[in-house]
């Protein structure tokens, strides 16, 4: 079901300070952050079963020549079932409000969390184009 209206999701870097408009903040990243604390993040959740696998991400080494390919693999692996109710539940978190997905990622044009973005707003097409 396409939501009548367009979802609140925006993504940011976990190193850059909260704000009060941030709405609900989950951290998209397999490994927790270097240098950050719980109390820092300020998370409201941790969705790591949503990031890139650890092959895929090692694979990938955010080279951009390879982000198209990259962007690919990881909507195949977002379309897989038990990615579901972890998709589900960010939508409707951003139906609700604000969601800012947040990733430790320096390069976020070319960051996981990007395709994510579209994957979400896309709804129950998880894993087409």
């Amino acid at each position: 079901m396409t939501p009548s209206h367009p979802l609140d999701v925006q993504v940011k870097r976990v190193y850059d300070p909260a704000s009060p408009d941030d709405g609900t903040r989950v951290l998209i990243d397999r490994l927790w952050p270097r240098g950050v604390s719980k109390e820092r993040a300020g998370l409201d959740a941790w969705e790591k079963e949503l990031a890139p696998s650890t092959e895929l991400r090692h694979w990938y080494d955010h080279d951009p020549d390879r982000y198209e390919e990259f962007a690919e693999r990881y909507r195949h692996e977002l379309a897989a079932p038990e990615r579901s109710t972890g998709l589900d539940r960010l939508r409707t978190v951003a139906r609700a409000g604000r969601l800012t997905l947040l990733t430790a990622t320096k390069d976020l044009p070319h960051g996981h969390v990007r395709v994510l973005v579209q994957v979400i707003e896309r709804g129950g097409d998880r894993g087409g184009e």
